[in-house]
């Protein structure tokens, strides 16, 4: 007998399947009670974030200035990401210039919003800018993260299950909508990372795809790319840098994320196949934003640059590429890369980023690796950030 099952009978189907499964795991993982936290760093990691040695820290706690660590059996010191934040404050009182601690906005500096985007799934777009913002709020800056992404990866990495926590929306969708919009600061929520609140995402941001061409042909949609810019602006003295998590295509959301943007930052995983589905995408892109600049909109924008990811430096072919790249565009193409690791996939499998596990769940060197090469993507985005304010 044949299956008679309609195609969309069976993907609903399967989607549920999934989704109870997911929440199983999920209930295993973190019961409905609990709460995602932040690690503990070691003194050695909270000196390094802070830009002082190890001996200073010890110092300041034996003087008993600033927040007292947490002491292991071993009598090592332990900081939490809150302790950091407080010495950042304590040491910034004392620093030879202002910045030296707190390296966030000052008078006249303009709020940086970053667009992390591509066209094809699998470039470690997501990866990116979860590692991206939660560096930044560990190094002092004031971030929010918005999820723009209706996959909601971003999301679930920091704690919310966007189908069980989000039942009656919180998304940017609610801020953006053409119908009574709600004020952007309702739907930003904490994180358990000091510095770094987030929006998150969930299937509701596909609203606004189907929206805005209705409101566009009723002639109520107005420029409609501004909508993303206009929201932003509402909390602009909130926060030093936002990381947006673009979709991974082209539709009427990632232009407005586009336009709202002062730093793009495009990631490419160094296969041909990747660079060539890039090729497209970025022709397509300039095409839109032709469209959005003829209506009248400022383009101008701080910097673009593309992020070589999941990159193995063994592979020959792949080499190859990043060799054509940084021919072809330079210095437009960052330094750093950020490596292929197990590392970082085994820390997705329980929703965390590579800051938030512990070190002695990896071998020492595959870990290291990692964090190292992360470090070096992110730092140098924070450098781009300090030259934008005319500083670094």
């Amino acid at each position: 007998m044949q299956d008679t099952d309609t195609l969309n009978a069976v993907i609903r189907q399967h989607s549920e399947w999934l989704a109870t499964q997911l929440h199983a795991q999920r209930e295993n993982l973190f019961p409905p009670d609990a709460a995602k936290t932040m690690r503990k760093f070691t003194s050695g990691e909270a000196a390094s974030l802070l830009g002082v040695n190890d001996s200073y820290l010890r110092k300041l706690h034996l003087e008993g200035k600033g927040p007292s660590p947490q002491l292991t059996p071993g009598n090592r010191r332990q900081y939490s990401a809150e302790d950091i934040q407080a010495l950042r404050v304590l040491l910034q009182q004392t620093a030879r210039k202002p910045g030296d601690y707190l390296p966030g906005r000052r008078e006249g500096d303009h709020m940086q919003v970053i667009g992390v985007m591509n066209f094809k799934g699998g470039s470690g777009k997501t990866t990116t800018a979860a590692h991206l913002a939660q560096r930044l709020a560990l190094k002092g800056f004031r971030v929010l993260a918005i999820d723009l992404d209706p996959q909601a990866s971003l999301t679930a990495l920091h704690g919310v299950q966007p189908e069980i926590d989000l039942p009656e929306g919180g998304t940017l969708y609610d801020a953006i909508r053409y119908e009574a919009p709600c004020p952007i600061a309702e739907i930003i929520r904490p994180t358990y990372i000091p510095n770094l609140d987030l929006i998150p995402g969930n299937l509701e941001l596909m609203e606004f795809e189907h929206e805005t061409p209705r409101a566009l042909a009723q002639g109520g949609a107005g420029l409609f790319f501004f909508r993303v810019r206009e929201a932003l602006s509402q909390v602009e003295d909130r926060y030093d840098v936002v990381v947006i998590d673009c979709p991974p295509q082209l539709g009427f959301l990632t232009m407005s994320a586009l336009s709202a943007s002062t730093g793009v930052l495009v990631t490419i995983h160094p296969e041909m196949l990747d660079v060539m589905s890039m090729s497209q995408f970025l022709r397509m892109t300039a095409d839109l934003m032709d469209v959005i600049a003829e209506s009248g909109a400022d383009l101008s924008h701080d910097w673009m640059r593309y992020l070589l990811t999941r990159f193995e430096p063994t592979d020959a072919p792949q080499n190859r590429i990043a060799a054509f790249l940084r021919t072809m565009y330079g210095d437009k193409v960052l330094n750093a890369t950020q490596l292929k690791s197990t590392a970082i996939s085994d820390a997705g499998l329980t929703k965390q980023t590579l800051y938030e596990v512990e070190r002695s769940a990896f071998t020492r060197s595959t870990y290291d690796r990692a964090i190292e090469s992360l470090n070096a993507v992110n730092d140098e985005i924070s450098d781009l950030i300090q030259t934008t304010w005319g500083r670094g």
